[in-house]
């Protein structure tokens, strides 16, 4: 019942036939399962996922994307914020107006890995937050620094754009002065493996076709951000049931389902 509305924009008053119930019941059917899957859900990608993010695992993904040809000997994942639009609100217009996109809009912060899964989220913050602001709210470093390590101790990153400062834990092209040629190729071979963070931003959407039509994301009327992490939740179980463009470039299964939900 939930897959139905948030799989394609429809009306509850479209659904009765299929599902022969009044639109009161619904509705309130559908908002409680988005309730329970981020309740009893939420914490595997908003929190730090002991399982998908052990030494062990972090190793695998750190082997994978540089089989791929990475530069980066210790990058087990990539770093990016994601705009999405919403309606126009009533309130808060310039605080959630987004001056890049040109739309008003909640961000969303993902670190995506090659197995195709998402591992981490933070969000929704208002649409203006710049990324690094975003990054430093979400504590994201403060976790990177305590459990990302390889099995050996050695410390590893994920890979961001230059938005992004600098750390131990958090790397990035090189951006400033003359680049030397072998900085640029640095450069063109990260961006080539960083790509798969945008094809798992276009497999939610995909998958969730809800979460684009910004007409319907009316921020004070129902839970858009809510629906968003849930989202996320759901094609992370569709990835580990059947794979996805992430996991095919890098040659890594995801977990099986029972695994990623134990």
């Amino acid at each position: 019942m939930l897959l139905k509305p948030v799989s394609y924009p429809c009306r509850y008053g479209d659904m009765i036939v299929r599902f022969a119930k009044p639109v009161p019941v619904l509705s309130m059917v559908t908002n409680q399962m988005i309730d329970y899957i981020y309740n009893i859900h939420g914490h595997k990608v908003l929190d730090w996922n002991h399982q998908v993010l052990s030494p062990a695992n972090l190793q695998t993904y750190v082997d994978a994307i540089t089989a791929k040809g990475a530069p980066l000997p210790n990058c087990f994942g990539f770093i990016d914020g994601t705009v999405r639009a919403i309606s126009r609100p009533g309130e808060h217009q310039r605080i959630l107006y987004n001056g890049h996109k040109r739309v008003h809009a909640l961000k969303f912060q993902s670190v995506a890995l090659p197995n195709g899964l998402i591992g981490n989220l933070y969000g929704p913050v208002e649409g203006r937050k710049h990324d690094a602001g975003m990054l430093t709210d979400s504590q994201l470093l403060r976790d990177l620094g305590q459990y990302a390590f390889s099995p050996t101790g050695v410390p590893l990153c994920v890979y961001g754009d230059p938005a992004y400062p600098l750390r131990i834990h958090l790397q990035g092209p090189f951006k400033h002065g003359i680049l030397t040629p072998n900085m640029e190729l640095y450069n063109t071979k990260m961006t080539a493996v960083r790509s798969s963070v945008e094809w798992l931003f276009g497999d939610v959407i995909n998958s969730f076709k809800f979460n684009d039509f910004k007409k319907n994301l009316k921020l004070f009327q129902n839970s858009v951000g809510k629906m968003y992490v849930v989202a996320v939740i759901l094609r992370n179980a569709i990835t580990c049931l059947y794979g996805n463009m992430t996991s095919e470039f890098f040659d890594l299964r995801p977990p099986a389902l029972d695994t990623y939900f134990t």
